[in-house]
């Protein structure tokens, strides 16, 4: 193992000899430090954490995350390109070592870098916050510097009752072709939903939430939320806002928390509940009713979940570091990757195209949602016709994306700016999906090629 530390040491001078600490350095004191003095909140918790989180922690990483990218191809391509790669694959140095190395290296330096403008973030979070009024230092303290975990009723599965209605359907009218099948399974499916999700004018709607066995004495006296999202088909981007009334515990008592509230449609809105009213059995039931003369429209997916307390801000922000650290890990197997086989010029171009797919999961999304890339129906949003194409397109786009969801699909920023629970799980979750498989897969591929290339032929 020798040589690898002394490939990842060498690695690390280079950078500081290139003066790319010193620059980073001073780019990433400027997007913690400047940043926020530039752009001023608006007095709310939620204006504080937006600059002091989002913002500053959004451009850290992108910071990074670039700088990593051009590290890696540069490291390894530069070396080859001026000849210097071959003087070192003449020591007894396998060349798996010295790609592993390369990673090590920069990795080592992106953990110092990310460790020193996450200590500035977080000290800056912290003394900042007493320049807030009480009342948005309490909700700071209670929603946003804490761990909170989030948890949704069980959706029920539609499923059964679009099969009942389907067979209905092609029993009272014919139903020949199976592209006209797809059409009417789906056009039922889409109406089931709707329906699980409609809230009619008085209508009232129960979601029944499990917090666990033990809920109700872990949360006792301690603060929930509920967390809405609605619409309306009405609404057209007005200024309009809408009545519910809310019933919180369990059906059969009589000391149920009952108030209403006015929330404005098409955003996510939190309001606090009493956490002593959950059930035995660790169930939280809680009664809304639609006030309006107009209806509304609750997504299953987002449209209703209860934040609870789960621990301390403090080592959440650790876990959430932790995770953007494994996604500097699998842009660095990437740029190395690249630089591989390619020169610099064109490995960076390789490497960011990459990235480019990576950021593209909605149009992967909608390839394997409508079967296909060729023959799609304008009407029916689905194709026309199977061919292989269009089944080797669901397959491969569908695994891309099944990939790409595992990696990108947990934002940290984002739940630390909202004060929402960073599990040791998802951390884990992410040192072996991202590094060890994603990251992996990479390294693999890369350090393949590595061995299979003539250092010796002419660049």
């Amino acid at each position: 193992m020798q040589p690898l530390f002394a490939v990842a040491r060498l690695t690390l001078k280079a950078a500081f000899r290139y003066r790319l600490v010193v620059v980073l350095l001073a780019l990433l004191m400027g997007a913690v430090i400047v940043l926020p003095s530039i752009i001023k909140h608006d007095g709310s918790a939620q204006g504080f954490t937006q600059i002091l989180i989002t913002y500053t922690l959004g451009s850290i990483i992108t910071l990074l995350g670039f700088a990593t990218l051009w590290l890696a191809c540069g490291s390894l391509a530069r070396e080859v390109e001026d000849f210097s790669m071959q003087l070192v694959c003449t020591k007894p140095v396998a060349r798996w070592q010295i790609w592993l190395g390369k990673w090590l290296g920069i990795m080592t330096l992106n953990a110092g870098l990310l460790t020193i403008s996450g200590g500035m973030v977080y000290v800056l979070l912290q003394s900042k916050a007493g320049s807030l009024k009480p009342e948005q230092q309490k909700v700071l303290r209670e929603e946003v510097l804490v761990a909170r975990k989030s948890a949704r009723e069980v959706l029920p599965d539609p499923e059964p009752t679009v099969e009942r209605l389907f067979q209905e359907r092609i029993r009272k009218q014919a139903v020949a072709a199976l592209n006209d099948r797809a059409f009417v399974r789906k056009q039922i499916r889409e109406q089931v939903v709707a329906s699980m999700q409609y809230l009619r004018p008085g209508q009232a709607r129960r979601w029944k939430v499990n917090l666990g066995p033990d809920a109700a004495e872990r949360l006792k006296d301690r603060p929930l939320f509920l967390r809405v999202k609605f619409f309306t088909p009405d609404y057209a981007g007005s200024s309009s806002t809408f009545d519910f009334g809310w019933k919180i515990g369990p059906p059969e008592g009589h000391r149920r928390q009952r108030f209403a509230n006015n929330l404005a449609p098409e955003s996510f809105i939190s309001f606090e509940v009493e956490g002593n009213h959950i059930a035995p059995d660790g169930t939280l039931t809680v009664d809304g009713v639609n006030l309006n003369e107009r209806p509304v429209l609750f997504p299953l997916e987002d449209g209703f979940e209860v934040l609870y307390h789960e621990g301390g801000f403090g080592l959440n922000f650790i876990r959430g570091l932790g995770i953007l650290f494994c996604w500097l890990g699998l842009l660095c197997a990437v740029g190395l990757f690249a630089a591989s086989k390619l020169q610099f010029n064109v490995a960076a171009f390789v490497s960011f195209g990459i990235l480019l797919v990576g950021l593209s999961s909605g149009t992967l999304k909608q390839v394997v949602e409508q079967g296909g890339i060729v023959g799609v129906s304008s009407e029916e949003g689905i194709v026309v016709e199977k061919t292989i194409l269009n089944n080797a397109s669901v397959i491969v786009y569908g695994t891309l994306r099944a990939v790409i969801d595992q990696v990108t699909g947990f934002s940290p920023v984002d739940s630390l700016s909202s004060g929402r629970s960073i599990t040791w799980t998802q951390l884990f979750t992410a040192v072996g999906v991202v590094i060890g498989i994603t990251g992996g897969l990479f390294a693999v591929a890369g350090i393949w090629i590595f061995n299979r290339r003539e250092l010796a032929a002419p660049q």
